[in-house]
């Protein structure tokens, strides 16, 4: 905010930026300003439309999706970086179409998120890239889009990566956009969930935190009379599990929740590998509070697996608010736990 010779714009767009009291403030320095807010959290999301879709003289439009869609041409955009690198050149790749030469693109962020790497990540997008400020262990940078990088078309396919995944005999295709949790190859908290599963699964079943699909996806191929439910907070994942349960012939209800927000039904079969991250810091109030309101959403009978790293206290939660919990197994630094109900 005190670098406000860099924030005029008519119409400006927010990439990722949360709900913390920048929006009004920016207002209050341009009060002509139509605000565009793009967000892939749904909880930052939900936050902005609380806050400002209600306001009488309403400036502020909030979309939550994995790509910006938008007739608008934006004469500034401020990205928050990223957690991922590679969501970044995501981002400014799907910015183009909404930008021209003269729009003023800034970065903010943590320096332990990696934001000083800004230029070098940006030299072949940005021209003119500039480090404008440096406080807090924060930092600021500026430039403008490069005219070849705006003749590209953003198409989504290009940026799905896939790989295949063999387990138990069973073959599948993941397909994982940039930012999204083990995008690369399956991560051995979720190996050691497929290997201790129930051993008999049908009816429905809620992949919570689902990622790019591939726990459900592993299920819906393995036992074929399960009705799936994936649920995230990442529009980035959301997509990809969308994709993945194309690959790999399949069908779920996906969507999108603050923890179980928007949970409506009951399951006979829970299972997750719960984030336990937010960005760069240890966060765990999510999975509490998903562990602690889970019963509600349990059919009778029915069972809930969950994976964890193990120095995680996760079962005395599921002691008190869903019932007697069993460690299934352990290995590599992870523990697995269940309930039966």
């Amino acid at each position: 905010m005190r670098n406000t010779q860099w924030l005029a714009g008519q119409k400006p767009l927010f990439v990722n930026m949360p709900e913390d009291g920048f929006i009004d403030a920016y207002l209050q320095l341009n009060p002509q300003s139509h605000i565009s807010c793009f967000n892939s959290n749904f909880i930052d999301y939900q936050a902005i439309q609380h806050k400002h879709q209600s306001k009488p003289q309403n400036k502020v439009s909030s979309q939550f999706s994995a790509v910006y869609q938008s007739d608008i041409t934006h004469d500034l955009v401020i990205i928050a970086f990223p957690k991922s690198k590679a969501e970044l050149a995501f981002t400014l790749a799907m910015i183009a179409p909404h930008i021209t030469e003269q729009t003023r693109i800034l970065f903010v962020g943590e320096k332990k998120g990696g934001i000083q790497s800004t230029l070098k990540l940006t030299q072949h997008f940005i021209t003119n890239g500039q480090k404008i400020d440096a406080a807090r262990h924060c930092m600021l940078f500026a430039g403008f889009a490069q005219a070849e990088a705006l003749e590209k078309p953003f198409n989504l396919d290009d940026w799905f990566k896939k790989y295949p995944l063999e387990i138990d005999d069973i073959k599948l295709t993941i397909a994982s956009l940039p930012g999204v949790f083990s995008q690369q190859k399956l991560d051995v908290g979720t190996q050691l969930l497929l290997n201790n599963l129930p051993e008999d699964m049908c009816g429905k079943v809620l992949d919570f935190g689902c990622g790019a699909g591939v726990i459900s996806c592993f299920i819906g191929k393995k036992f074929t009379d399960t009705k799936l439910s994936l649920l995230d907070v990442s529009a980035l994942a959301l997509t990809s599990a969308e994709k993945t349960l194309q690959l790999n012939d399949l069908t779920g209800n996906v969507f999108a929740s603050n923890s179980l927000s928007n949970v409506t039904e009951k399951y006979q079969h829970i299972v997750s590998n719960p984030p336990f991250h937010q960005g760069l810091k240890t966060h765990y109030q999510a999975t509490e509070q998903f562990l602690a309101g889970i019963k509600n959403y349990m059919a009778k009978p029915s069972d809930i697996t969950i994976v964890a790293n193990s120095f995680l206290q996760y079962p005395p939660i599921m002691e008190q608010h869903i019932g007697k919990t069993s460690t299934q197994a352990k290995a590599n630094g992870f523990s697995i736990y269940q309930v039966k109900c």
